[in-house]
């Protein structure tokens, strides 16, 4: 038989502010059973009592408290800030592959240059710094360019080995800076590196929200 308990969980695990705010003890739980009976109602196709959901809240509450990600750790990371890069998405085709290999000729890593290259099912990623945009575009036919996007910068949290089998990091970045109304055009990830593409005038609030991220969590 499933139990009211049981719909309040399903309906809460899909809002995972929701489920934070009720880990930290900063939601009115009255209020919010009031709120869910109309959904819950709906589901179970019956009337339901107050109580019995403010009591699911309340203990669904507890356990969240003791598990949810305010325990997650970044350990000793650091973040990393880069200005004037260009986000270029090409439309994948045979020979995109062999083009890209071009891109070595005068995109020089050991320089300090920034290049990172993601692949999707039928789109590929491209973003690297602005000075290069003319010769990026000019290996690709202007047909399968997708989309330029300009004026970006690039934060970078350095990770330890250790933090990469801690649950909740990516949630915990994405929330804060979702938080300080921060876009993030893109998400590139490494091993150790978690790598947010912001625009440029968003850069300096991503660095302090970030870093401040790690002095809570460290």
């Amino acid at each position: 038989m499933v139990t009211i308990a049981h719909h309040v969980r399903k309906i809460i695990e899909r809002k995972p502010f929701l489920q934070e705010a009720l880990s930290r003890g900063i939601v009115n739980n009255a209020a919010l059973a009031e709120q869910l009976i109309p959904e819950l109602e709906k589901e179970l196709r019956k009337k339901v009592k107050f109580s019995a959901v403010n009591m699911a809240i309340r203990r669904l509450a507890e356990e969240l408290e003791k598990t949810f990600t305010t325990k997650t750790t970044f350990g000793k990371s650091d973040v990393t800030v880069k200005s004037n890069l260009i986000e270029i998405v090409l439309y994948k085709t045979q020979d995109v592959q062999e083009r890209i290999k071009k891109l070595y000729e005068f995109i020089d890593l050991r320089k300090g240059d920034f290049l990172t290259i993601t692949q999707g099912l039928h789109e590929l990623m491209i973003i690297t710094n602005e000075k290069h945009e003319k010769k990026t575009l000019d290996t690709f036919p202007k047909t399968i360019v997708k989309k330029v996007i300009r004026t970006l910068s690039s934060a970078t949290i350095q990770l330890p080995e250790e933090s990469i089998n801690t649950i909740g990091l990516f949630y915990l970045a994405t929330r804060a800076l979702n938080w300080e109304n921060i876009n993030i055009i893109d998400i590139v990830s490494t091993f150790t590196e978690m790598t947010f593409i912001i625009k440029e005038e968003d850069a300096p609030r991503a660095f302090e929200t970030l870093r401040e991220l790690i002095k809570t969590h460290a």
